[in-house]
């Protein structure tokens, strides 16, 4: 039995096409909500059974994990010690867990909790008399459809501003992943579980890019004609302060400006040694999002 979290969410939806395409044989089952949007599920094809219920419920993840050999935990990170609590309550053989290269930023609101989740986890490893087998996943930014929550935001910034404000020239290093690469990276492993033993695995894009060139490939794709102007790291964060000041803490945008001069390049060449992985080119994914963009915009 395979147990899933987060398979109706972005990147949970393209594992779940990939489950469907390589016509995946065994049992699944998944945690959605009441909310959630199941028709993919339903019209999949597959042995799916659907179990409702929230994941910060401990008791209800136990009972999820009966008789289950593997998880594959997409839900995101804030849920992962409760994960590995019932896999290990129930015995499960081996755990996936999705987690973040934010993890490596310097600043404090994008890894301090990130590394007490995975401190915890190592606790509970280190306690438990089972040996669960944990694979640590750790996608870059994601992007790919105008659900997302980076791309997206800079699609429309660029479509709206002939002078685009660029921090520190837009020189820092990013290396964004396609949410289409992510599903078949999770299938990847769900193949090569044995292969992947508790080992962590950068999933990245397919190579390092810049923000200015990145967002110089967007306003490409919307066929927009754009003025980038270099702002000082030290005048961003200037007036982000000043913007959170005025907005009694309601507008935080510091540390984001503060990230967009850090380098967020990643090499995935574990995860392509290991078991292929092999994601889309940067320009393919980000014009099919700008495609997106554009046709919802008409």
């Amino acid at each position: 039995m395979l147990l899933v979290t987060g398979i109706t969410g972005h990147t949970g939806r393209y594992f779940l096409q990939e489950l469907i395409d390589h016509k995946y044989e065994g049992p699944i089952r998944c945690i959605v909500r009441e909310t959630s949007d199941t028709s993919m599920l339903d019209n999949s094809g597959l042995n799916i059974e659907k179990v409702y219920g929230d994941l910060n419920d401990q008791e209800f993840m136990n009972e999820c994990a009966k008789n289950v050999d593997s998880i594959m935990h997409i839900a995101g990170i804030q849920n992962s010690l409760n994960v590995v609590v019932a896999a290990n309550l129930n015995k499960v053989k081996n755990a996936a867990l999705v987690h973040t290269t934010g993890i490596y930023s310097k600043y404090k609101s994008a890894s301090e909790i990130y590394q007490y989740i995975e401190e915890e986890i190592k606790l509970l490893t280190k306690k438990s008399d089972h040996k669960l087998n944990i694979i640590i996943l750790r996608p870059t930014m994601i992007y790919g459809d105008l659900c997302d929550l980076n791309m997206s935001k800079f699609i429309k910034m660029v479509d709206r501003l002939r002078l685009f404000p660029v921090i520190n020239g837009g020189r820092g290093l990013i290396q964004p992943v396609n949410a289409r690469s992510l599903g078949q990276a999770y299938f990847l492993v769900l193949k090569h579980l044995s292969k992947a033993t508790e080992k962590e695995y950068i999933i990245s894009g397919e190579k390092p890019i810049s923000m200015k060139e990145a967002f110089e490939l967007i306003s490409l794709h919307l066929n927009r004609k754009t003025y980038f102007i270099s702002v000082p790291l030290t005048v961003g964060v200037a007036f982000a302060i000043i913007l959170k000041v005025i907005s009694v803490g309601k507008i935080d945008y510091v540390e984001k400006v503060q990230r967009m001069a850090e380098d967020r390049s990643f090499s995935h060449e574990l995860a392509r040694k290991d078991f292929g992985y092999k994601p889309i080119a940067f320009k393919e994914g980000i014009g099919i999002e700008v495609k997106q963009y554009l046709e919802k915009k008409k």
